[in-house]
């Protein structure tokens, strides 16, 4: 469907204040074999036949609204949304707010920003945060330019625990080639991957980074200060990757010691999507700010005494000179971070931890009722609401029999991690009632007798 918004008559007025008589005049500069290529196109449809066309596609998707009982998990989580959430979201002035460079017409898009940056200190433990980054994975990475730029380029290694998502570590080496950064320890052997022993031996005095995960990505819970202690010891920075709902029951990483916490907000009232878009936090000490990706919203007074906000920093070359940047990360998630704004308001402090201890307590049930079964080994270790489940066939089979019946089994560990080939990586949230977790227990003891 294309919407033409000026008339010929406009058009042709356009045409002429540049000085050229057509449109094609307009492409010139491009050679004429590549103008306009014949494209394999069906015919065109109406607004109608295109809507109904697209509808019948949407049908065949299965959701976990209604379709499926979803315990996949592997940092996207199936959390409850407070309807407000999406209310406020579809309001006009927040809704097509592009980023705020005129505070005198911005006030409500920086004040929700600054709102969310004042909430995500709190459930970090940190000093500042950033107006936010695209995902968990570009935030990880943009902690890697953080200690990178600290340090000047002078240490060029990179520890990461193999523990931390297999995606944001290939974003990490991603970001890194052509850096000269030496990334280290995300190939350590599988029996060493919750070591912290053997992350410990790989920090030495070229070591500007050490980045952790918080719970890990197979769910289980670390107390990092003795890690985090070793790495200042040395000279280096750590970076814990974080779940922001853990984070209203355990211990934060500001009070282990960390220096940059990052992660992914989609838990904080976002929907699955599909796996995106999403929202990336990013948290640090206050002597970190000038070497911090994005933007931040500051609270200031203007000239009639009255509380107002305006962009404080921006450290990204479009508006700094390009040697000086220390990212050339885009456009914050705005509309999102307010999502994540609105849900932590309206939870609060209690609601959160309402949230983050039903889905401790459903993950322990689970895990306990996994565990009986013939075939079935639950980790022994302390986690979340996700943890790893050992079956007695490949994981891609027992999750082609909970398709079966209507359940979408945890996430294959083998894709990632070879030695895991017969792991599932179960997540468990408030959503998941116990008649489905009954329901799931049921239908793996029958996977097992197939």
């Amino acid at each position: 469907m294309t919407y033409i918004p000026i008339s010929p008559k406009e058009r042709d007025t356009m045409l002429k204040t540049v000085g050229v008589k057509s449109l094609d005049d307009l492409f010139e500069a491009v050679p004429a074999r590549h103008r306009f290529p014949a494209l394999d196109l069906p015919p065109a449809l109406t607004e109608m036949e295109a809507a109904q066309y697209l509808g019948e596609i949407a049908d065949h998707n299965e959701t976990v609204r209604g379709d499926l009982i979803s315990f996949l998990g592997a940092g996207m989580y199936n959390h409850y949304i407070p309807s407000v959430i999406d209310h406020m979201l579809r309001r006009g002035e927040f809704y097509t707010a592009y980023t705020p460079y005129q505070p005198e017409i911005s006030q409500g898009t920086l004040q929700a920003i600054f709102e969310y940056q004042s909430l995500m200190t709190a459930l970090t433990g940190m000093e500042l945060s950033n107006a936010s980054h695209y995902d968990g994975a570009t935030a990880t990475a943009e902690a890697v330019n953080l200690a990178f730029a600290q340090f000047r380029g002078k240490r060029a290694k990179v520890v990461v625990s193999p523990a931390v998502h297999p995606q944001y570590r290939a974003v990490i080496r991603t970001y890194t080639q052509g850096m000269g950064v030496e990334v280290a320890g995300d190939d350590l052997a599988i029996g060493d991957q919750l070591s912290v022993s053997g992350l410990e031996t790989l920090i030495d005095e070229n070591t500007s980074l050490v980045i952790v995960q918080y719970p890990d990505f197979f769910g289980r819970v670390h107390d990092y200060t003795n890690l985090i202690e070793t790495a200042h010891g040395r000279g280096a920075l750590v970076c814990v990757v974080a779940n922001p709902t853990a984070l209203a029951i355990f211990k934060t990483p500001g009070e282990m010691g960390a220096d940059v916490v990052v992660g992914e907000g989609q838990p904080l009232g976002l929907p699955l999507w599909f796996g995106g878009p999403s929202l990336g936090f990013f948290t640090t000490r206050k002597q970190y700010v000038h070497k911090m990706a994005g933007r931040l919203v500051g609270e200031t007074v203007d000239n009639k005494g009255q509380r107002a906000y305006v962009l404080t920093l921006t450290a990204r070359e479009q508006h700094i000179k390009r040697e000086r940047a220390t990212s050339n990360i885009c456009t914050n998630q705005g509309l999102l971070a307010l999502a994540s704004a609105i849900y932590l308001s309206v939870l609060g402090k209690n609601g959160l931890k309402q949230v983050a201890n039903l889905c401790y307590q459903k993950a322990h049930y689970a895990a306990g009722a996994l565990n009986k079964l013939k075939g079935y080994k639950v980790s022994s270790e302390l986690f979340f609401h996700e943890f790893t489940l050992e079956c007695p066939q490949p994981a891609s089979e027992v999750n082609a029999h909970l398709l079966e019946h209507g359940i979408l089994g945890g996430y294959d560990l083998g894709q990632d991690y070879p030695a895991l080939k017969n792991h599932l990586l179960v997540a468990v949230t408030e959503m998941n009632s116990k008649e489905e977790i009954d329901l799931l227990a049921e239908t793996l003891a029958e996977a097992n007798h197939d």
